[in-house]
């Protein structure tokens, strides 16, 4: 391209990288790139691990030697996770993130192919029954344990409500914004909720959710503060103009402290799975259920319905004589 089709530069004044800083920059091996261009924390943390471990397993030191690996390596390293007695998600997970970096150095011609393509996969274990999911009685009950004349009783069950009645994942339940409560569509009232990748929904609040969140936030006292976090830590919900969320860490334990009153124990994911599961079971259409959950694909909802195999439902009891 000739000089004079380019733009006119800035005045050298307000240049922000040196010359060194630029020849470095255009130097970077295109899988330094893939990696620095994963924005989800959680994503660079699973991909991280799965690359240092076939780093590990193969002696790569240096990023250039990914450009010498063959399918011959991928099926040797994918026999040793087996061997390992990984899950078969596990396996596929990491195999999973070794492909998306071929991918991405096939897209910058810097392979001829990706060597993970063509690789068996081992097979995924049924998920059914691996969460547990709460009878309608249980969650009743979960719901009443926690203490409604005190201020962490009424936060606790608010939250406990907002996952039960709307499925929500721990991460989701912790980013939920004030402002986010006070969402209204068509007339109605929605939660507004950040998932998985950065993907928004808008969830229609249960009028029992809602009134119990009403009950926290009168409280607490931070129903004003639009930007700040819905759910908070006691300590930090006196605390005018405080930011600080609670953890999913938190509310794992919390799940878990009150349904060991209850006489067994579960994590926060089961809230979710009862969620899934109470609805589907009262006739909820899957592919809104999908939707709700925030799910990418319909296969993962259906870990969740178990209409084919009640047994109340069997031809067993259509038989008639």
């Amino acid at each position: 391209m000739n000089d004079k089709y380019l733009p006119i530069a800035s005045p050298s004044s307000t240049r922000l990288l040196s010359n060194v800083d630029f020849q470095r920059l255009a130097e970077v091996p295109p899988e330094v790139e893939w990696f620095a261009n994963l924005d989800n924390s959680q994503t660079r943390r699973a991909y991280e691990n799965a690359l240092q471990d076939f780093m590990g397993f193969t002696g790569i030191n240096q990023a250039v030697e990914f450009r010498v690996v063959t399918r011959a390596h991928i099926i040797a390293w994918r026999d040793e996770l087996v061997n390992r007695s990984l899950s078969g998600m596990t396996v596929r997970h990491r195999l999973a993130a070794l492909s998306s970096l071929f991918e991405y150095l096939c897209e910058r011609n810097t392979v001829t192919h990706n060597p993970v393509k063509g690789v068996k996969r081992p097979a995924v274990e049924s998920y059914e029954g691996k969460t547990p999911a709460l009878g309608d009685h249980q969650a009743r009950k979960l719901l009443d344990i926690p203490d409604g004349g005190s201020l962490k009783g009424k936060r606790d069950r608010a939250m406990l409500a907002t996952l039960l009645y709307h499925a929500l994942r721990r991460n989701e339940l912790c980013r939920l914004k004030v402002k986010d409560f006070k969402q209204e569509r068509r007339g109605v009232p929605h939660l507004k909720v950040s998932g998985k990748g950065g993907k928004m929904r808008y969830v229609p609040l249960h009028p029992a959710a809602g009134g119990l969140i009403h009950d926290y936030l009168e409280d607490a006292g931070h129903e004003l503060e639009d930007n700040g976090a819905l759910f908070r830590s006691i300590s930090n919900n006196r605390v005018e103009g405080s930011q600080k969320a609670i953890t999913p860490d938190a509310v794992y334990k919390i799940v878990r402290e009150y349904s060991q009153k209850l006489g067994f124990k579960i994590g926060a994911h089961a809230l979710r799975a009862t969620a899934a599961t109470n609805a589907l079971d009262h006739q909820a259409d899957i592919a809104k259920v999908q939707e709700w959950l925030g799910h990418a694909n319909i296969a993962t909802t259906r870990i969740y319905d178990h209409r084919k195999t009640r047994p109340e439902d069997s031809p067993t009891f259509k038989v008639v004589y």
